[in-house]
């Protein structure tokens, strides 16, 4: 089996101040002790949520009580664990239950009190300062998700429109729309679980997105989506390019799994997996993808979908498929089920080039000066594309129940647009039964998912799926692989 590759120099972990006992500080922000025989300590914001009105620290000090307060328990555990092999939610739960977070009161605003912390976020007893970042934005967009999107009137979530206006809000909060710019933001898609020459070659293709002045946004985990932000900041580095942006996108039932890591400078939390797509594709200039598993293959799928609409026949939008020479034959997979599930018309929206990181780079970087010109033509905002059109079917929340799965279309008598969108639902269950709480408990409690439809289809699935688990791409640690699903012919 195959696993992200972490040598020496690409550690994410450090080790735990076991005898902190003395009361240390970090310019006033961090402090720890020992109380009752367990490590408690004490961390200030510096630049998420560093400024809050009296009201504002008020309502934070309730979260404890707050039905929500699971929910940032688990998000801020999951950022925590950055640089833990293990990708299984429940099991990472499980080993933490002691851990407790709670927001305490100062006099310039507000602290975090962490019991009993992953010892992968400390260097010599002080929290890692991505980390702590991190940190502060899991609260931010917690808090801003359930205060003023699901409880309160801020937008519709039952039309297209009022979901768009919702994951426009929540990227304009967390600070990541930014007007006057032109930056030009490359979304890198891919496997946390890949081999050692995959990951060089995502750090090889961040690097030469650096040199070219773009920026990387990624799912923010380890593997595919660390490599090209670890490249980025060497390009940036030798351009001295001081603002180069790593903004990790990230939902509440992945994160654990794929926990932040520390090169991500704007981290934001998204609902739900539909609005973390939108997210991606609306903030896109361009995106690169590498070699995954089941959740690139749902994001490729829903990217498709979205391309396929006869409303966005017209737009530009640079895809490539890039991967390393040795592994050539995982997008020879993904192109030809492509090609026999979604058509030869599916295949024009991408391109997949193998083994050259300077010619993806060029590429991207020639489709981005399209898109450009394409939005000044048609007068839409460059940090947010209002004008690509996505049907309500692929923002609706999917819950990936064994019903559900059971009774997706996945029949070619449909548009190729709406047969994307329920293989996306169908891989969608898949990531859910591999590493979300929920989805592995229903598992357990029940089996495998069924997954249904035509033979040809069906076949082509379970080829290329089985694939995937010879490649050791369906889960990052030791354990034997065991299917959450079953394929129906």
């Amino acid at each position: 089996m195959t696993t992200q590759s972490n040598d020496n120099t690409d550690k994410e972990t450090s080790t735990q101040n076991g005898n902190s006992g003395n009361n240390k500080e970090d310019s006033g922000n961090n402090s720890n002790e020992t109380i009752a025989g367990k490590i408690t300590i004490s961390i200030a914001p510096e630049k998420v949520m560093a400024l809050l009105s009296a009201s504002e620290v008020q309502s934070l000090l309730q979260i404890h009580k707050s039905k929500f307060y699971s929910l940032f328990r688990r998000c801020a555990l999951a950022v925590l664990n950055c640089g833990s092999v293990i990708d299984d939610t429940k099991e990472i739960l499980e080993l933490h239950a002691d851990f407790d977070i709670r927001v305490i009161q100062q006099s310039r605003g507000i602290k975090l009190e962490l019991m009993n912390a992953p010892s992968h976020a400390f260097v010599d007893g002080q929290i890692i300062k991505g980390i702590k970042e991190h940190l502060f934005s899991v609260l931010r967009d917690v808090v801003y998700i359930n205060d003023m999107i699901n409880e309160g009137s801020a937008v519709d979530l039952t039309t297209s429109h009022g979901i768009t206006d919702a994951t426009f809000q929540i990227m304009r909060h967390a600070g990541v729309l930014k007007t006057g710019t032109q930056s030009r933001l490359v979304i890198c898609w891919g496997g946390h679980s890949i081999s050692r020459v995959e990951y060089d070659f995502t750090k090889e293709i961040g690097y030469q997105l650096g040199l070219r002045g773009m920026d990387i946004g990624t799912g923010c985990g380890p593997g595919a989506m660390k490599g090209p932000m670890k490249g980025a900041t060497i390009g940036h580095a030798k351009q001295h390019r001081r603002n180069g942006r790593y903004i990790g996108i990230s939902e509440p039932g992945i994160i654990a799994a794929e926990p932040p890591n520390p090169i991500v400078n704007e981290l934001v939390i998204l609902p739900d997996i539909e609005k973390r797509l939108e997210v991606f594709v609306r903030v896109a200039h361009g995106i690169i993808v590498f070699p995954g598993g089941v959740g690139t293959a749902e994001e490729i799928l829903y990217l498709l979908g979205l391309l396929l609409h006869p409303k966005n026949k017209e737009m530009p939008f640079p895809l490539v498929f890039a991967a390393p020479e040795s592994s050539r034959s995982y997008f020879d997979q993904i192109n030809t089920f492509i090609g026999n599930t979604l058509g030869t018309e599916a295949q024009t929206r991408y391109k997949v080039i193998v083994g050259d990181a300077a010619n993806v780079a060029r590429e991207v970087k020639d489709g981005i000066d399209a898109v450009y010109d394409y939005r000044r033509t048609n007068k839409d905002a460059f940090y947010f594309n209002w004008l690509l059109h996505i049907d309500r079917e692929f923002q609706t929340p999917f819950e990936p129940t064994h019903d559900n799965m059971a009774q997706l279309n996945l029949s070619k008598k449909q548009p190729a647009y709406q047969l994307a969108a329920n293989l996306r639902r169908a891989f969608s269950g898949m990531v859910a039964g591999n590493v979300k709480e929920s989805g592995i408990k229903r598992i357990q409690a029940e089996g495998p998912y069924e997954i249904k439809g035509d033979p040809e289809i069906m076949g082509m699935l379970d080829t290329l799926l089985q694939s995937f688990v010879d490649q050791g791409r369906m889960k990052l640690g030791d354990k034997a692989y065991q299917p959450c699903y079953r394929i129906i012919r």
